[in-house]
């Protein structure tokens, strides 16, 4: 095991350098030195969602204009106000010959990824070349821009301020040698001098493979978790602009949410099945094979540990650690009076659907007749697979409905009554649970309420389960 850190820095606390800069590169975790460390840095707020769609409107960027428009003027457009865009930043960021170097650096990656673009738009005008099977590569190209820019950014403005930074580039840009990802990240940090260097790493990096067929938007935390596997890094550190707490404070108060402290990986998981990412399950796992453990930290609170996560921590006693949820879900079920028997056959045809449209399942419910699953998927997709669902299944009644999903969430719940005072809880404000769901591991339990009983859902939960008090530690149910 190394000596270094791995830190990722997300895209919020990257737009206020400044923070970046006093909070998180000049206040080291747990230690006196400047360096040995490694930083793994996301895009800008904002920016990626311009190159390639917005993650949560699903408003198309510069990828969904090329790709689904095919129109140049449209994603023409879209690329000069990414351009537009990151221009404004380095204003903010760079003056002088400092800001010239900024705007010439992101300029000519701009410039190479149009020409790319016009010449591919050509290209596909004839018969024997075929734009989908290029989109994945575009995708790749275009995301990259956004944590190159912002890589280079950060490295400059840290040498400007006095520290020996060095910009890492892993997104092979203009490189005409294809290799793994591990051996593009071994092969970069091999130069890097950890003792009396600044790593600045761009959270894409370029593999044979591609990454975002698998990781998509999670990209930039696969980076950041085979970074600290290869390098052997002592611990990983996320740094967010909130605390991983007991709920969301917008909703149940500041003064009643609390950072969770510990947890374990396995509660991670279950964050992240709920859009509600500490970190991406395939880069989590990478981590915990190798004993590393996760710290999440709040950018702007730097004097704060965070919360440390780790394979094998279990809470003192069962106890609920965190409340947490997902709205806009949509509720899809299928009901057939043959199914009864014959179940495993409509569960397997069903999920071949999702798996088209590489739609997100949240949780599913299964009985003699009918399966209804919880997707994470927005409104445009919805239609295009509850018409296929339709053509599958001509003789089923297929229904839809959004609902909210709110979780209680804890390393150990293994306690007689932690359920029912849960449902209790939940009932005294008058929601109505749709659905329920506990697995025998007992480590979640998920309520399907309405959509407009969510915030009402999170609180009675959150002061039933995890009430806060004076010392800022959660009140475990013993049993």
């Amino acid at each position: 095991m190394g000596q270094h850190t791995v830190e990722k820095i997300g895209g919020t606390s990257m737009s206020d350098y400044h923070s970046v800069r006093d909070n998180i590169v000049f206040k080291p975790v747990q230690t006196n030195d400047l360096y040995n460390r490694i930083f793994v840095v996301s895009a800008y707020g904002g920016i990626t969602d311009k190159l390639l769609e917005h993650k949560k409107t699903g408003e198309p960027g510069v990828y969904a204009l090329f790709a689904l428009e095919r129109k140049q003027d449209s994603w023409s457009v879209a690329l000069q106000d990414v351009c537009d865009s990151m221009l404004a930043i380095n204003a903010s960021l760079f003056e002088g010959e400092l800001l010239h170097k900024a705007n010439d650096f992101i300029n000519h990656r701009l410039q190479d990824a149009r020409e790319c673009l016009e010449d591919l738009h050509r290209l596909c005008q004839h018969g024997h070349f075929s734009l989908s099977e290029h989109l994945a590569t575009v995708r790749e190209m275009l995301a990259s821009i956004g944590e190159a820019h912002s890589a280079w950014n950060t490295a400059t403005l840290l040498q400007r301020d006095g520290v020996n930074a060095v910009f890492v580039d892993l997104t092979g840009w203009n490189t005409a040698h294809h290799m793994s990802l591990d051996e593009r990240i071994l092969d970069t940090f091999k130069s890097v001098d950890l003792n009396t260097q600044l790593p600045i790493a761009t959270g894409y990096a370029h593999s044979e493979t591609g990454l975002m067929s698998t990781f998509d938007r999670g990209y930039s935390e696969m980076i950041f978790s085979r970074i600290a596997v290869l390098t052997e890094a002592r611990e990983a550190v996320i740094h967010k602009e909130f605390h991983l707490s007991s709920a969301d404070p917008r909703l149940v108060g500041e003064n009643k949410a609390v950072p969770i402290g510990r947890t374990n990986y396995d509660v991670a998981d279950q964050l992240a099945n709920l859009g509600m990412e500490a970190i991406h399950p395939k880069a989590a796992k990478g981590l915990r094979q190798n004993n590393i453990a996760l710290r999440v930290k709040n950018t702007f609170e730097p004097e704060h540990t965070g919360t440390l996560i780790t394979g094998d921590y279990v809470s003192d006693a069962p106890c609920v650690e965190i409340i947490a949820g997902s709205r806009g879900v949509f509720a899809v079920e299928l009901f057939d009076q043959d199914m009864s028997g014959d179940i495993d056959l409509f569960d397997v045809s069903i999920l071949k659907v999702l798996r088209q449209f590489n739609i997100h399942i949240i949780a599913k419910d299964i009985n003699a007749n009918t399966i209804t699953h919880y997707l994470a998927i927005n409104l445009k997709i919805l239609k295009r697979v509850m018409r296929v669902l339709h053509e599958r299944f001509p003789d089923a009644e297929i229904t839809q409905r959004k609902v909210a999903i709110v979780s209680a969430i804890g390393s150990d719940m293994k306690t007689t009554g932690m359920l029912a005072k849960a449902v209790k809880a939940i009932a005294e404000q008058d929601v109505n649970v749709i659905a329920m769901h506990q697995s025998m591991r007992q480590v979640d339990m998920q309520f399907v309420v309405d959509e407009e009983d969510y915030e009402r859902t999170i609180c009675s939960l959150h002061k039933e389960l995890v009430e806060v008090h004076e010392h800022g530690r959660a009140i475990c149910l013993a049993s």
